[in-house]
Protein backbone atom coordinates (compact mmCIF):
# COMPACT_ATOMS: atom_id res chain seq x y z
CA UNK A 1 0.00 0.00 0.00
CA UNK A 2 1.16 3.49 -0.76
CA UNK A 3 0.75 4.66 3.10
CA UNK A 4 2.21 1.53 5.38
CA UNK A 5 0.01 2.97 8.29
CA UNK A 6 -3.23 1.88 6.11
CA UNK A 7 -2.32 -1.77 7.47
CA UNK A 8 -1.90 -0.79 11.33
CA UNK A 9 -5.27 -1.07 11.88
CA UNK A 10 -6.20 -4.11 10.27
CA UNK A 11 -2.81 -5.54 11.71
CA UNK A 12 -3.17 -4.00 15.37
CA UNK A 13 -6.85 -6.06 15.27
CA UNK A 14 -4.79 -9.82 14.75
CA UNK A 15 -2.22 -8.51 17.13
CA UNK A 16 -3.65 -6.36 20.15
CA UNK A 17 -5.52 -10.05 21.22
CA UNK A 18 -2.10 -12.12 21.54
CA UNK A 19 -0.23 -8.83 23.14
CA UNK A 20 1.09 -11.73 25.88
CA UNK A 21 2.55 -13.77 22.92
CA UNK A 22 3.51 -11.19 20.20
CA UNK A 23 5.51 -7.93 20.26
CA UNK A 24 3.11 -5.43 18.97
CA UNK A 25 6.21 -2.61 18.17
CA UNK A 26 7.87 -5.48 16.41
CA UNK A 27 4.65 -6.77 14.66
CA UNK A 28 3.62 -3.81 13.53
CA UNK A 29 7.05 -2.02 12.69
CA UNK A 30 7.56 -5.25 10.39
CA UNK A 31 5.18 -3.53 8.16
CA UNK A 32 7.31 -0.16 8.31
CA UNK A 33 10.70 -2.71 7.07
CA UNK A 34 9.02 -4.18 4.44
CA UNK A 35 8.02 -1.07 2.52
CA UNK A 36 11.37 0.40 2.73
CA UNK A 37 11.87 -1.55 -0.52
CA UNK A 38 9.09 0.83 -2.64
CA UNK A 39 10.03 4.13 -0.98
CA UNK A 40 13.91 3.17 -1.90
CA UNK A 41 12.44 2.43 -5.66
CA UNK A 42 10.45 5.65 -5.57
CA UNK A 43 13.29 7.70 -4.45
CA UNK A 44 16.22 6.67 -6.21
CA UNK A 45 14.55 4.67 -9.31
CA UNK A 46 16.95 1.51 -9.75
CA UNK A 47 15.49 -0.66 -12.37
CA UNK A 48 14.14 -2.86 -9.56
CA UNK A 49 9.74 -3.55 -9.16
CA UNK A 50 8.54 -1.47 -7.05
CA UNK A 51 7.27 -4.32 -4.81
CA UNK A 52 10.10 -7.13 -4.91
CA UNK A 53 11.64 -9.55 -3.22
CA UNK A 54 10.63 -7.70 0.28
CA UNK A 55 7.39 -8.47 -1.30
CA UNK A 56 8.29 -12.37 -1.04
CA UNK A 57 6.70 -14.73 1.35
CA UNK A 58 10.41 -15.92 1.31
CA UNK A 59 11.70 -12.07 1.41
CA UNK A 60 9.29 -11.14 4.22
CA UNK A 61 10.36 -14.32 6.58
CA UNK A 62 13.95 -13.04 6.46
CA UNK A 63 13.21 -9.56 6.64
CA UNK A 64 10.92 -9.95 9.37
CA UNK A 65 13.31 -12.65 11.37
CA UNK A 66 16.33 -10.38 11.27
CA UNK A 67 14.30 -7.37 12.40
CA UNK A 68 12.75 -9.33 15.56
CA UNK A 69 16.29 -10.39 16.45
CA UNK A 70 17.62 -6.54 15.63
CA UNK A 71 14.88 -5.62 17.94
CA UNK A 72 15.57 -8.10 20.55
CA UNK A 73 19.09 -6.45 21.21
CA UNK A 74 17.10 -3.43 22.21
CA UNK A 75 14.36 -5.01 24.57
CA UNK A 76 14.34 -3.06 27.44
CA UNK A 77 13.61 0.26 25.87
CA UNK A 78 11.26 -1.13 23.36
CA UNK A 79 9.13 -3.10 26.72
CA UNK A 80 9.58 0.05 28.28
CA UNK A 81 7.66 1.92 25.32
CA UNK A 82 5.07 -0.82 25.50
CA UNK A 83 4.46 -0.15 29.20
CA UNK A 84 3.91 3.27 28.08
CA UNK A 85 1.41 1.99 26.04
CA UNK A 86 0.05 -0.82 28.38
CA UNK A 87 0.27 -3.54 25.79
CA UNK A 88 3.91 -4.60 27.84
CA UNK A 89 4.61 -7.95 28.16
CA UNK A 90 7.91 -10.09 28.55
CA UNK A 91 8.72 -11.46 25.52
CA UNK A 92 11.94 -13.76 24.71
CA UNK A 93 13.92 -13.75 21.30
CA UNK A 94 11.39 -16.40 19.64
CA UNK A 95 8.18 -13.57 20.38
CA UNK A 96 10.51 -11.04 18.56
CA UNK A 97 11.28 -13.09 16.13
CA UNK A 98 7.75 -14.49 15.25
CA UNK A 99 6.44 -11.45 15.96
CA UNK A 100 8.63 -9.95 13.13
CA UNK A 101 8.11 -12.29 10.72
CA UNK A 102 3.78 -12.71 11.04
CA UNK A 103 4.15 -8.81 10.81
CA UNK A 104 5.93 -8.99 7.72
CA UNK A 105 4.27 -11.86 5.98
CA UNK A 106 0.65 -9.93 6.87
CA UNK A 107 2.38 -7.09 5.15
CA UNK A 108 2.92 -9.21 2.13
CA UNK A 109 -0.68 -10.39 2.40
CA UNK A 110 -2.57 -7.09 2.51
CA UNK A 111 -0.46 -6.19 -0.39
CA UNK A 112 -0.45 -9.01 -2.80
CA UNK A 113 -4.27 -8.63 -3.91
CA UNK A 114 -3.33 -4.56 -4.79
CA UNK A 115 -0.53 -4.99 -6.98
CA UNK A 116 0.76 -6.94 -10.12
CA UNK A 117 4.40 -7.10 -9.14
CA UNK A 118 4.47 -8.71 -6.37
CA UNK A 119 5.28 -12.74 -6.49
CA UNK A 120 4.61 -13.70 -2.85
CA UNK A 121 5.87 -16.98 -4.14
CA UNK A 122 9.18 -16.24 -5.34
CA UNK A 123 10.75 -18.15 -7.55
CA UNK A 124 7.76 -18.33 -8.85
CA UNK A 125 6.12 -15.26 -10.75
CA UNK A 126 2.21 -16.40 -10.04
CA UNK A 127 0.66 -14.02 -8.00
CA UNK A 128 -2.89 -15.59 -7.25
CA UNK A 129 -3.88 -12.94 -4.42
CA UNK A 130 -4.08 -10.13 -7.17
CA UNK A 131 -7.55 -8.96 -7.39
CA UNK A 132 -8.51 -11.55 -5.33
CA UNK A 133 -10.51 -9.08 -3.59
CA UNK A 134 -11.45 -5.70 -5.13
CA UNK A 135 -8.49 -2.91 -4.53
CA UNK A 136 -11.36 -0.39 -3.23
CA UNK A 137 -11.91 -2.85 -0.46
CA UNK A 138 -8.92 -3.48 0.74
CA UNK A 139 -8.34 -0.15 1.74
CA UNK A 140 -11.87 0.20 3.35
CA UNK A 141 -11.00 -3.13 5.23
CA UNK A 142 -7.75 -1.10 6.41
CA UNK A 143 -10.06 2.05 7.33
CA UNK A 144 -12.83 0.41 9.20
CA UNK A 145 -10.55 -2.06 10.61
CA UNK A 146 -8.98 1.29 12.99
CA UNK A 147 -12.29 1.13 14.88
CA UNK A 148 -12.30 -2.50 16.48
CA UNK A 149 -8.10 -1.96 17.09
CA UNK A 150 -9.16 1.45 18.84
CA UNK A 151 -11.71 -0.57 21.29
CA UNK A 152 -9.57 -3.51 21.52
CA UNK A 153 -6.69 -1.40 22.54
CA UNK A 154 -8.83 0.46 25.01
CA UNK A 155 -10.01 -2.23 26.38
CA UNK A 156 -6.58 -4.29 26.70
CA UNK A 157 -4.96 -0.35 28.09
CA UNK A 158 -7.94 -1.01 31.14
CA UNK A 159 -7.22 -4.20 31.83
CA UNK A 160 -3.55 -3.95 31.97
CA UNK A 161 -4.29 -1.17 34.45
CA UNK A 162 -6.52 -3.33 36.46
CA UNK A 163 -3.73 -6.15 36.31
CA UNK A 164 -1.25 -3.67 37.90
CA UNK A 165 -3.64 -2.29 40.21
CA UNK A 166 -4.48 -5.76 41.36
CA UNK A 167 -0.96 -6.79 41.22
CA UNK A 168 -0.09 -3.96 44.48
CA UNK A 169 -2.78 -4.66 46.43
CA UNK A 170 -2.45 -8.42 47.01
CA UNK A 171 1.35 -7.58 48.04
Amino acid sequence: MPFTPFHFGAHACVALPFYKKINIFVFLFANVIIDIEPLIVIIFKPTYPLHGYAHTFLGATIIGGIWGAISFKFKEPIEKLLKIFRVQSKYNLKQYVVSGITGALLHVLFDAPLYTDIKPFYTFSLNPFYRIIPYEMVYKICVVLFIPAIIIYILKAIKYKDDIINTFASH
